[in-house]
């Protein structure tokens, strides 16, 4: 399944997009939060998750 964003935690800080490594990219920022854009992109890794400061991304 793809990462999941809590829209209320993300603060936009980029670090979801900066360690993914699929391709295309499974996120971008837009708005100042991160966005899932390519789930079927995701390679359920969990760097995404273990990047995100605030804790705003939860793999299922």
């Amino acid at each position: 399944m793809p990462p999941k964003v809590d829209k209320a935690k993300c603060e936009g800080h980029g670090d979801c997009y900066d360690v993914c490594p699929a391709d295309p990219n499974v996120f971008e920022i837009q708005d100042g939060k991160a966005v899932v854009v390519n789930p079927d992109a995701c390679i359920e890794c969990g760097a995404c998750e273990a990047a995100c400061p605030v804790d705003a991304i939860v793999l299922e």
